[in-house]
């Protein structure tokens, strides 16, 4: 077992890929800091991703001939697969889910079978290897929606969704194998990430692609509810702090400090792709939406020092402009 190997599941989707891109040299966001480098102080990392419809393996491009990047294709479900991989590796970084909410409220088995057992997986086999720490990529739709405040790491779990639903269940899975067994897992629960490479379902790159493409573009409900933006370089590097620095069965909220309405949001994506209302169409309201979601990060910017660095109309403006020029990439999707 190689000290600075690091396995990273879901790696070829948005925001794992940008992980292993940052940790090789291939992109930006944080400088990593591991207990012994390789070449240019990069670790050994292997990514295992099913490649299903949004496991994209041009998002790896990259780093796909980097000597200390190995790509597997595999399903964290394959306990005989993720044994034989957990033996070489120290850490896990666990990015693989299903984690459109749309998806699962039209049928929730695949996210039960990934995101529950799959994590079960994963974690049965690193505490049989002995790997050193387990960090759980979450989100902040466990706790559910609160009208005002944001929430701490203490919070109940309450989610609504049945893609929140089997995300807090893997969440007290970990902690579980933490408390019972010892494994050192650490949490990360994230605020709704955006940049480029996310695959053209969520809210973002959906309204930017089809406004590229001269669509109209769905608005659910009074379009009144609240999201709390991310972006994609603060949570790699967030998520990289927690793994080398944070505290064993310890969870971190991360979050990007931008709240906005989903209508105010809009209106930003329409001035930057040349839009008027007019390209706006208001749709039924999802089932079991959630209103707000809202982080406190006080406990991972004291700790660790975590502040998120990239200014969301900054951050908003490279996203669009990425993807502008960068049709070859999105048109796949449909």
């Amino acid at each position: 077992m190689t000290a600075e190997a690091i396995l990273v599941t879901g790696a070829a989707g948005f925001i794992g890929s940008h992980y292993v891109r940052t940790l090789l040299g291939a992109g930006s966001g944080f400088e990593p800091s591991f207990e012994s480098g390789g070449a240019a102080g990069a670790p050994r990392v292997t990514v295992l991703d099913k490649m299903t419809y949004a496991g994209n393996p041009a998002n790896l491009a990259a780093v796909r001939d980097h000597p200390a990047c190995t790509v597997v294709t595999g399903d964290i479900c394959d306990a005989g697969l993720v044994e034989e991989l957990m033996g070489h590796h120290r850490y896990v970084v666990n990015f693989a889910a299903e984690s459109h909410v749309d998806r699962s409220i039209a049928g929730a088995g695949d996210f039960m079978t990934t995101n529950v057992l799959g994590t079960h997986t994963l974690l049965d086999a690193a505490l049989r290897a002995g790997v050193r720490t387990f960090v759980q990529v979450s989100t902040d739709e466990v706790y559910g929606s609160l009208a005002a405040g944001s929430w701490t790491e203490t919070a109940p779990l309450l989610p609504n969704s049945p893609y929140a639903a089997s995300k807090a269940a893997a969440d007290l899975i970990a902690l579980a194998c933490h408390r019972t067994h010892g494994l050192d897992v650490r949490i990360t629960r994230c605020s709704n990430t955006y940049g480029h490479h996310q695959y053209p379902e969520k809210l973002i790159p959906l309204f930017v692609t089809r406004l590229l493409r001269g669509l109209k573009v769905p608005l659910y409900g009074d379009g009144l509810n609240v999201r709390e933006w991310l972006h994609v370089d603060d949570h790699v590097r967030a998520i990289e702090l927690v793994r080398t620095a944070g505290r064993p069965g310890e969870v971190y909220n991360v979050g990007g400090g931008t709240e906005l309405t989903n209508r105010e949001l809009t209106g930003r994506l329409l001035a930057a792709c040349g839009a008027g209302w007019e390209m706006v169409e208001q749709v039924a309201d999802r089932k079991g939406h959630d209103r707000r979601y809202s982080l406190d990060c006080t406990k991972i910017r004291q700790e660790l020092g975590y502040r998120p660095r990239t200014d969301f109309a900054t951050g908003l403006a490279e996203t669009v402009a990425w993807y502008r020029d960068n049709r070859h990439w999105w048109e796949r999707a449909w």
